[in-house]
């Protein structure tokens, strides 16, 4: 997957490496920096989003340029002892942010958010010691609870890095064989490092991290799997609106027409990868109805041994806490940010591998 859609941001602002901070930085107040939004970029999803939302994109557009108002959540990791970790979390403010109602929610999976904004502090990575949590956005959760991994199932994460779908994965199951798979080099060694923060030496041998073209495993590993997650590159619509140089976002706005091709391709992949009976979820974190419902679309008409799963009892499940757009169909959900409530943007959808007729 290397050429110029790897130029083009994927999660959170992947693309740019690890330790990527925007280029300029002013105080909005004391001790609180603002991130600079580059015009060009809103300007283009003002027409796209104004056209492909209606009238939910005035919110959502308040939360996206406002970055102070961002939420996090704190997932919990099952494989480290962290004695009073959950007081100290609600004596905050954070509650859990799951019902124990929803179809799927293993009871080793606890995650806390809050409404107020702000951001936990963060842990260092240290080698030979587990961290205790993992900072994300809450809807970032949403695909992998989707996912419903069991355990003992053999499991394929097509796009990994950084690693936070992963090591949730991990928190909900133990699975037979779980391979981890990031192209790109830099990005590899990031889900390597995450991996090794967060899961106990006695669970390596499941795990197996490779740097394989992700378009290609399907024809090097056919009917492998019993649940893929194609957590696909993509237009990162939160990053893009803070891209420091100017010329840069004109360019990823150029070559963002090129993902759908990119996302089609990791489908089929990931479909061929699957066994029959498998399940898949696709997702990403941007509103673009291109890169989300169109290429989901494209897929139900030219693969005939794939169906829609419905996702809709999880989504109703999790109402309470995320925004959905009303305009997705029952095997699909994309959620919208807004105050209080400032999860994604996150597309889902789970689609079935049959048997070939």
């Amino acid at each position: 997957m290397r050429g110029p859609a790897l130029l083009l941001s994927r999660r959170a602002g992947a693309a740019l490496g690890p330790g990527w901070a925007p280029a300029q930085l002013e105080k909005k107040t004391k001790g609180t920096p603002e991130k600079q939004i580059c015009q060009v970029v809103l300007d283009h999803f003002e027409k796209q989003y104004t056209t492909e939302l209606g009238a939910a994109w005035s919110s959502v557009r308040d939360v996206l340029t406002s970055p102070w108002c961002w939420q996090h959540a704190v997932l919990l990791n099952r494989f480290s002892q962290c004695p009073g970790l959950e007081s100290s979390l609600a004596m905050q403010g954070y509650h859990p942010a799951f019902p124990a109602a929803l179809p799927y929610l293993p009871a080793a999976f606890r995650c806390y958010i809050r409404r107020a904004p702000g951001r936990f502090p963060a842990q260092k990575h240290q080698a030979g010691k587990l961290k205790e949590y993992y900072l994300l956005n809450a809807a970032s959760l949403l695909p992998v609870l989707a996912l419903e991994v069991k355990d003992g199932e053999d499991v394929l994460d097509l796009c990994a890095a950084p690693g936070g779908k992963s090591i949730a994965i991990l928190q909900c199951a133990c699975p037979g064989h779980f391979h981890c798979n990031e192209y790109d080099d830099l990005r590899s060694r990031w889900l390597e490092r995450t991996i090794e923060s967060f899961i106990p030496d006695p669970l390596m041998n499941l795990i197996m991290v490779s740097k394989l073209d992700g378009r290609q495993i399907g024809h090097l590993k056919p009917g492998l799997y019993d649940k893929v997650l194609v957590d696909a590159p993509c237009s990162n619509d939160r990053s893009w609106l803070f891209s420091g140089d100017p010329q840069q976002a004109v360019l990823r706005l150029m070559q963002r027409k090129e993902l759908s091709s990119l996302q089609f391709q990791l489908l089929r992949s990931a479909i061929k990868a699957l066994r029959p009976g498998g399940s898949l979820v696709y997702s990403t974190c941007t509103l673009s109805r291109a890169e989300n419902s169109d290429v989901i679309n494209l897929i139900l008409d030219s693969c005939r041994n794939v169906i829609p799963v419905d996702i809709s009892e999880m989504a109703k499940g999790v109402s309470q806490e995320f925004t959905f757009f009303s305009g997705t169909r029952q095997h699909e959900l994309l959620v919208l940010p807004e105050k209080g409530r400032a999860w994604g943007p996150m597309y889902v959808a789970k689609l079935k591998k049959i048997a070939s007729t």
